[in-house]
């Protein structure tokens, strides 16, 4: 059964898209942490990121400095990077802009239209 990020790049399910190319794409967390939370994954279908092949491998670290700098760039805040592997069966890395009242399993509530006016600001 393919993963929820899988059915995100076929375009089953829609997403804050902010960046993509042929082997990535990058999208707004839609529970985040902090305003921003992005998620950026490998459109290949693979549980953890070690197992990817290495031309996705590189192509996904490709992009996930990309969008943290744009985040960084955008957001004037420093780009927190997590690896974590378990919530979804499918690789990826979620990019944060360091708020320093975070605190662990904090969840941010955000409006569609808040969520929109993100995705416009960080879009390539």
């Amino acid at each position: 059964m393919a993963s929820v990020f899988s059915k995100i790049v076929a375009g089953e399910i829609p997403a804050y898209k902010i960046y993509e190319d042929d082997k990535t794409l990058a999208f707004l967390d839609i529970a985040p942490e902090t305003p921003g939370h992005t998620l950026v994954i490998p459109k290949v279908e693979v549980d953890k990121v070690y197992e990817l092949p290495d031309e996705d491998y590189t192509a996904l670290w490709d992009a996930v400095r990309k969008v943290a700098k744009r985040m960084e760039d955008v957001l004037g805040a420093r780009t927190l990077m997590k690896v974590i592997g378990t919530d979804v069966p499918h690789a990826h890395v979620h990019l944060m802009p360091h708020d320093p009242t975070w605190t662990h399993g904090r969840q941010v509530k955000m409006s569609e239209a808040e969520m929109q006016e993100m995705c416009n600001k960080l879009k390539f």
